[in-house]
């Protein structure tokens, strides 16, 4: 099971109204509307992306993690720690590019 499992619901509702936001882009380019308005569109599907982004790493780090975390502390090894953590490491640098 993934961190995201007992979210998964209100995420795909989420990136629904993102995808028909992005439609919604299209359409403007498509009816020559003014840029601006279209930049405007870009910009709040952009803070849509980043939020859905942010919740899926809270996710990650909560449950996969930890998970490994508590793993690490039967087992005595930290590897599996350490490659969540490295994941989620290269996940926010990706998000920051």
């Amino acid at each position: 099971m993934h961190g995201y499992s007992p979210d998964k619901a209100a995420y795909l509702r989420r990136l629904k109204r993102i995808e028909g936001q992005v439609r919604g882009i299209a359409r403007m380019v498509d009816e020559d509307q003014y840029c601006i308005d279209i930049l405007t569109q870009v910009a709040a599907v952009n803070s849509a992306m980043h939020a859905v982004s942010l919740g899926l790493l809270q996710n990650h780090l909560q449950h996969c993690v930890v998970t490994a975390a508590q793993e690490a502390k039967t087992t005595g090894s930290s590897e599996a720690v350490d490659a969540k953590v490295k994941e989620a490491t290269q996940a926010i640098s990706r998000l920051l590019r």
